[in-house]
């Protein structure tokens, strides 16, 4: 899986599992470490193009929820475990700023967020519920939910996820998986520090990018906003730039005019052309 080399460069920086977090100069790290660390970053990996099965779910308001449910727009999956004192809660933060600044571009209601607490026998709805108030997260179309030991098993096995107990709780990939409106995988954001761009690229083109090559009004209309909705590193968000979009309608007037000048030569070539062919014609009749 070749990746794109923004995110290739975060993985090296920061992607790996979250129980070694310290920078590599100031601890020791064996190879043993090194191999399992690569060898959650590769089934990470190999879980994009994956399509993910009906897991049963349960709302921290106690709802059931099925995964399929999801289904029809894109879907942002985060797992957590709730006992998590720093990285769990850090991410999810970073995660909801990275939510707001994708639905200001993209809409409201342009895609769904769902985080899931792998940690079944304590990551209870109630826990979830609390979880959630704790990081001021009351957000419309973004579900806490919690499931069952098997459930997670197999839910973690699709998205790629690896965790495993130690004495601080779980060591886990620090992963934010994005799946498409028809609910296969189509992208991993690393680290506990999401980079905006890194988060919202992705889901600009699962929003607007398949339609963007509709030949429709609406599709032209999501191809614009798909190449003129850009991130302004002076404000963290993102915004419409008219340039772009000017000189886009340049280009297409550009194009266009050198195509009516190559028709009228063309035409104007012709003309002359049969012209010549009738007076040819003409002359030869007058001699005879």
């Amino acid at each position: 899986m070749i990746l794109h080399a923004a995110q290739a460069a975060s993985i090296v920086i920061c992607l790996l599992l979250v129980g070694i977090t310290l920078p590599r100069e100031g601890r020791a790290e064996t190879g043993a470490q090194l191999l399992a660390e690569q060898a959650a970053l590769e089934e990470s990996q190999a879980a994009i193009g994956r399509t993910l099965s009906n897991h049963p779910l349960v709302g921290s308001d106690g709802e059931n929820l099925q995964l399929h449910q999801f289904r029809g727009k894109p879907l942002v999956i985060s797992l957590i475990y709730t006992s998590c004192h720093h990285v769990c809660p850090t991410m999810t933060k970073q995660l909801s700023r990275a939510v707001d600044i994708g639905r200001e571009a993209l809409g409201q209601d342009s895609f769904s967020v769902l985080t899931i607490g792998f940690d079944t026998p304590s990551d209870t709805p109630d826990r979830m519920h609390a979880f959630a108030r704790e990081r001021g997260i009351d957000t419309p179309g973004w579900w806490f939910a919690s499931t069952d030991s098997l459930t997670i098993k197999r839910l973690a096995e699709e998205l790629g996820f690896t965790y495993v107990p130690s004495v601080r709780g779980f060591d886990h990939l620090t992963q934010t998986t994005l799946v498409g409106a028809d609910g296969t995988i189509v992208d991993q954001v690393y680290g506990e520090l999401l980079h905006s761009p890194t988060f919202v690229e992705p889901l600009k083109r699962l929003v607007w990018g398949a339609e963007a090559n509709a030949n429709t009004l609406s599709g032209w209309v999501k191809g614009v906003k798909l190449v003129c909705t850009v991130y302004d590193p002076s404000t963290g968000r993102y915004t419409f730039d008219y340039s772009i979009f000017i000189t886009l309608i340049i280009g297409v007037a550009s194009l266009g005019a050198v195509a009516a000048f190559v028709v009228k030569h063309w035409r104007e070539t012709g003309r002359n052309t049969r012209q010549e062919h009738s007076s040819g014609i003409l002359g030869r009749l007058f001699r005879l």
